[in-house]
Parts: C-alpha cells; sequence; structure tokens
C-alpha cells in the first residue's frame, strides 16, 4: 500500500503582480525579494508576509528605494482570498547625479591700497620704530 501526502491539496503560495516604474524610463528596479528588471515592466513575487522595497538604480542618476506593503485580504465562501500591494505600479522619479563641483577661489579684485597719511611726529621719547629692509622713504625729510 503506498503512502499518500497531503502535500498535493497544498495550494501554491500566492503570487502578486508589481509594476515597476521609473522617471526617466530604463531605471534596474530590484525588489528585496530578489524579482527585477528595467522598467516600464512587471515583475511576479510571492506574496510575503511583511513590506518590501524596491530598489531604482540608472547611471547618472541618484538612487531611489520605495517601501512596498503587502495587503491580503482573506477570503470567505463568496470570495477568493487577494494579494495586493500599495503602491501599485511601484514609481520612482530618479534625480540626475550632480557632479561634485571643483573647488577653486572666489575671485576677488584687488582693492587699491589706501594712500598712508603722513605720520605725525613722534615725541623725543617715543620708541625706536621697528627695523626694516626697505629704507624709511621719511627719513631724510625731519
Amino acid at each position: 500500500m503506498s503512502s499518500m501526502s497531503w502535500d498535493m491539496f497544498k495550494s501554491a503560495p500566492p503570487t502578486v503582480q508589481v509594476r515597476l516604474e521609473s522617471s526617466p524610463p530604463g531605471a534596474d528596479a530590484t525588489t528585496s525579494l530578489g524579482q527585477g528588471c528595467k522598467t516600464p515592466c512587471s515583475v511576479s513575487v510571492p506574496a510575503p508576509d511583511a513590506p518590501f522595497t524596491v530598489a531604482f538604480a540608472l547611471p547618472k542618476h541618484q538612487p531611489a528605494s520605495v517601501p512596498v506593503n503587502v495587503i491580503k485580504t482573506p477570503g470567505d465562501l463568496t470570495t477568493s482570498a487577494s494579494v495586493t500591494t500599495d503602491p501599485n505600479p511601484v514609481f520612482a522619479e530618479l534625480q540626475p547625479a550632480v557632479p561634485p563641483k571643483p573647488v577653486k577661489k572666489p575671485h576677488r579684485p584687488k582693492k587699491p591700497k589706501p594712500a598712508a597719511a603722513a605720520p605725525a611726529a613722534a615725541p623725543a621719547d617715543a620708541a625706536p620704530a621697528a627695523v626694516s629692509a626697505f629704507p624709511d622713504p621719511n627719513a631724510g625729510k625731519r
């Protein structure tokens, strides 16, 4: 007598179709469950018990990640159970990547130096002026 398995009466785990779109199109979209495609597209994912994410990547654009909630509606005698996702379609607007700007010093025009005022006569008991490598242009005028 062969043994019979009850596994044949179990239904396959439900799957849900998820539409993936991006602006601009052509991004690589990958779910945290492993499925992925190039937008715009659809993937069939096994209905998870928890939310999942969809990561979008496109060259020369900043990556984006969108959380997706799973909504399971139990069935009854008149309706079958259903699984949906929110949002569906999953949409990401990808922003252009901004290249780092080269750091350059701001150009400031040189201001003309103010004319030096004529020095006031120094008192006789004042300390001598600091020694400079340049001769004092006023030295012979005293």
